[in-house]
């Protein structure tokens, strides 16, 4: 096979030996993996991948065919379109993930949509549910909304009926976010005119959240997924403490198998469903071959986006 590798904080394209499925694995003939954020961190030397996965070799999410399974697998087979959150190597032509933790992609579902859906909806779906406890008819705000998960977290939101406020920086994708599902969508630092918030998901860090804590509703839940923004605040105890409100963080990646396979079994109980109708999408900002990672990086690097960046084979 062929991979992105890490090297001295670049992407190199090179050859390595195919991945040899476990009992419980599927091999997968990659067609398309999605940038996250998560993967330039990695390439700065920042996040290395959970024991088990290949060190060098970056990507949390991959779409694909299987090619070959375990001696234990029986939930797929070859020829099954598939996609999933790996602990890493999706970028590359081939990579391996448990049976357990893969999705079957909708036979209307395009290549690229499917290889941007499973670590940004998984997120999404596992901090608004599995975390906050996300109800029909709360209000919840989204900050950094244009993003990957920010798209997915608005979607999901308004489908259970919640009344959903986004922020998004760039004027020219407010419009498309309020597409998306969002109630109302604002300028960054304009959040607070707009609440109280049962649910915050926050996705930007330090200035999204401390703007945010002064409009959460009593019993409010936060959930912190991301801190490009900033990873420290000054928390004010007593306010949290009068709101009754339970500030939480949350990671998919190191968890364990187990925790993965929960994860899995509740988007596609839930989310496959509205996925497979279309009253769910994924927004595909570019795509790039995959042999070109660098340019797909410093695409993602450049903002201004909506939705994924994509590598497809």
């Amino acid at each position: 096979m062929h991979a992105v590798v890490i090297r001295d904080g670049r992407l190199h394209w090179e050859e390595r030996d195919d991945p040899v499925p476990g009992d419980t694995e599927l091999l997968v003939e990659v067609k398309a993996a999605g940038l996250n954020g998560a993967d330039l961190v990695q390439r700065a030397g920042h996040y290395p991948a959970p024991p088990g996965w290949p060190t060098d070799i970056p990507g949390m999410e991959m779409a694909g065919e299987v090619v070959a399974v375990g001696r234990g697998v029986t939930l797929f087979g070859p020829g099954d379109r598939v996609m999933a959150v790996v602990g890493g190597g999706a970028q590359a032509t081939m990579a391996f993930v448990d049976e357990s933790h893969a999705l079957a992609v909708p036979a209307s579902l395009p290549w690229p949509e499917a290889g941007g859906f499973p670590e940004v909806f998984s997120t999404a779906y596992d901090a608004l549910f599995t975390q906050a406890g996300l109800a029909s008819g709360e209000r919840v705000l989204v900050s950094g909304a244009a993003g990957g998960v920010g798209t997915a977290g608005v979607q999901l939101a308004a489908v259970t009926g919640a009344h959903v406020v986004a922020t998004v920086r760039q004027p020219d994708r407010r419009a498309e976010v309020a597409a998306l599902g969002a109630n109302e969508v604002v300028a960054p630092g304009d959040e607070a005119a707009h609440g109280p918030y049962d649910v915050v998901l926050e996705l930007v860090g330090a200035p999204s959240l401390t703007a945010a804590l002064p409009a959460v509703a009593t019993g409010a839940r936060l959930v912190v997924i991301g801190v490009g923004g900033g990873s420290r605040i000054d928390l004010d105890l007593f306010s949290l403490m009068g709101k009754r409100a339970r500030i939480g963080g949350s990671t998919l990646r190191a968890r364990s198998r187990r925790e993965k396979a929960n994860v899995a079994a509740g988007v596609a109980r839930h989310v496959l469903p509205l996925l497979a109708s279309g009253r769910l999408r994924v927004p595909v900002c570019a795509t790039f071959p995959l042999a070109e990672a660098e340019a797909a990086y410093a695409r993602f690097t450049e903002g201004a986006k909506l939705g994924k960046v994509v590598l497809v084979a």
